[in-house]
């Protein structure tokens, strides 16, 4: 892997790469995980993944089939998502906090040959199980019940050594599931390439993640947000990261920040505002570990922005990710936030702002967010109308003389980055001023491109990264 982009080999398993390539290149002793006083090692991950692995196999899981996983943030999440993709099948994190009548959706859309689920969620699942047409098994992490299999138990007899199934770089990763604000959730379906090609666009150039960084995220791992900021970021470069099963309430979020020393810290602004109104958090408690704040998941305004550098001394850094297109694609750089702005286009990705014919609007109209990068989604599950419909919108055909600076991102002196204004979000055609009250950037989009409403400015690329 080098420069901006990702150069990967036909033949890849991402969790021979986030997980295995760490044992064998002598990092098994290595921290990966903290979660509720519990150390883990690389080796320690290994080992687990493997297990997971060899049980879903001895279950009859082949690859390609899905596996839901309804589980709180800790090392068994971690263990069934590196697992079930080393033997080529296919996790689906899922909400945990969702209705039964949700997860009957999900599973039967997703014709999921297993679930692994937490114990206190196990009920949601069973009470639906008669109306599941495909799940053959139930794995509850914790206490069985009747027609159930307690993972500790399945995991027991199971070697600590797995071969990776022999995937592609092109095959079938994970699925995550959509909101559904737009309609029913729609099943984003990502590639085994997508994580390191955010790893190596965000990850490097925004986050400049290293192996002594160690990451904690508000987010949970279910989202795509927070399954980059707390597994496949920190486990790309060897680095450890923060799991906390339980509710992110602010008392708490800061006690884990000071005893567990993150260098990076991940939330959204509802929960930046739910900190700052922590009284005396700036005295109660030590944030002297953290090196950046990030946000993501809605627009930051910058009354929060500069609230926080005021009484913690960071900057927080927003941008704009979705589902879709893995994680995040614009955002703002260290030293040089825009307070109110989401930032700029992370390298590796490309955009304009269009009408709803494709043309490209000037400065200061309202259009639509057209994104490009190889981390987007092949496809929604089986809504081929659909995603064929938002691949049609393209920012830029590949002949246009602009097309230079699609891979490497905005390089060239003539170049125009866009710079999106956190606050004027557009919905029905008219934009609105919430002061971050909007709960979420809506992206409609699939495929390879992706499309949102929004106000959008422009700046010079000497002032992008």
């Amino acid at each position: 892997m080098t420069g901006n982009s990702v150069e990967l080999s036909r033949h890849f398993n991402a969790a021979a790469w986030f997980v295995d390539r760490h044992v064998h290149e002598g990092r098994a002793a290595r921290l990966a995980i903290r979660s509720e006083g519990r150390s883990l090692t690389y080796g320690d991950v290994y080992a687990g993944a493997n297990r997971l692995g060899n049980a879903l196999r001895r279950l009859g899981v082949r690859m390609e089939e899905r596996v839901l996983l309804l589980l709180r943030d800790g090392p068994e999440l971690a263990y069934a998502f590196w697992g079930a993709i080393k033997i080529g099948a296919v996790p689906v994190p899922t909400n945990t906090l969702l209705k039964p009548r949700d997860y009957e959706y999900m599973l039967n859309d997703s014709r999921a040959a297993a679930a692994i689920v937490s114990d206190e969620l196990a009920p949601a699942v069973a009470e639906i199980r008669s109306r599941l047409k495909y799940l053959k098994h139930l794995v509850v992490a914790g206490a069985a019940g009747p027609g159930q299999l307690a993972l500790g138990d399945l995991l027991a007899g199971e070697p600590d050594a797995l071969t990776p199934a022999e995937t592609t770089r092109d095959d079938v990763v994970f699925w995550l599931y959509t909101s559904g604000t737009t309609g029913v959730p729609k099943a984003a379906v990502h590639l085994q390439h997508d994580m390191p090609m955010c790893c190596e666009a965000y990850g490097r150039h925004v986050l400049e993640i290293g192996p002594d960084d160690r990451t904690f995220s508000v987010a949970k791992l279910f989202f795509a947000y927070g399954l980059g900021n707390a597994l496949y970021f920190p486990f790309h470069v060897g680095a450890s990261t923060v799991l906390y099963p339980g509710r992110p309430e602010p008392a708490k979020v800061f006690e884990i920040i000071a005893s567990e020393r993150p260098t990076l810290f991940f939330a959204v602004p509802t929960a930046y505002a739910a900190l700052l109104q922590v009284p005396d958090a700036e005295r109660a408690y030590d944030l002297r570990s953290v090196r950046l704040c990030l946000s993501a998941g809605e627009p930051l305004p910058k009354v929060i922005y500069e609230r926080w550098l005021q009484k913690f001394g960071l900057e927080i850094l927003d941008g704009i990710g979705t589902t879709e297109l893995c994680h995040t694609f614009i955002a703002n750089r260290r030293g040089r936030v825009r307070p109110g702005s989401s930032g700029t286009l992370v390298p590796g990705y490309d955009a304009k702002v269009a009408d709803d014919e494709g043309r490209e609007v000037r400065t200061g109209e309202v259009g639509n967010l057209l994104v490009r990068g190889d981390s987007a989604c092949s496809a929604y599950w089986n809504q081929h109308e659909l995603t064929k419909r938002i691949r049609r919108a393209r920012p830029r055909p590949a002949a246009d003389p602009g097309a230079g600076r699609r891979a490497q991102g905005v390089r060239e002196e003539s170049a125009r980055a866009l710079q999106v204004s956190a606050l004027d979000r557009v919905r029905s055609g008219a934009a609105e001023d919430r002061d971050g009250e909007d709960p979420t950037l809506q992206v409609t989009g699939a495929g390879k491109s992706a499309c949102a409403s929004l106000t959008v400015y422009r700046i010079t690329s000497s002032d992008t990264s």
